[in-house]
């Protein structure tokens, strides 16, 4: 359950201003379609991060070692950082395969535009530390929906309810808190 709700709540904040939730706004404005939209964007999250669930813990089982472990919490700890500064949507990241349909369109460009994204390494970081690649996807996979599904209902309005800025921070703070929880564990202070 632990890496459930960990999983759920980092990315839950850590999507909040990210690239993926700027895609879901366009998307939402473009396309007009909210459910083959929300579909695709669960659709995509599921196989992205259950591959990079799996990837995290295959690379811990092979490299299970103080060093590794303190690699993970040096990662938290570079996500923190990443999760402070904004990302912004670039006009070559917009969908541009119509004829594919709304889910489909919407299922390769969350896909690709996950890849790499802070949201993505968050999950092979706690797929490495918690070792349990079903609990992980789906709290990353929930988490992202908690983030993009209001985005896609509520489009540029979200902006104005949710003060984004304080989320990123939130972000931040949890992902160094993961980071140095992970140090102090592997350092022998917590258990």
């Amino acid at each position: 359950m632990e890496a459930f709700l960990a999983s759920l709540s980092l990315v839950a904040l850590a999507e909040m201003g990210d690239k993926t939730q700027l895609l879901a706004i366009l998307l939402a404005a473009r396309l007009r379609k909210p459910v083959p939209i929300i579909a695709g964007i669960l659709v995509a999250t599921l196989a992205n991060h259950f591959l990079a669930a799996l990837l995290g813990q295959q690379i811990a089982g092979l490299l299970d070692s103080p060093a590794f472990r303190y690699a993970i919490a040096a990662g938290f700890v570079g996500m923190a950082l990443w999760a402070l500064i904004p990302d912004t949507f670039d006009e070559d990241d917009q969908p541009k395969a119509r004829s594919a349909g709304v889910f489909v369109t919407t299922l390769i460009a969350f896909f690709l535009v996950e890849m790499g994204d802070k949201t993505q390494i968050a999950t092979v970081a706690m797929g490495a530390h918690y070792q349990n690649v079903i609990a992980v996807t789906a709290g990353t996979t929930l988490g992202m929906m908690i983030a993009n599904v209001p985005a896609v209902l509520l489009g540029h309005r979200i902006e104005r309810i949710l003060p984004i800025r304080a989320l990123q921070i939130g972000a931040a703070v949890l992902f160094a808190a993961l980071g140095l929880w992970v140090a102090a564990q592997t350092a022998g202070w917590v258990g």
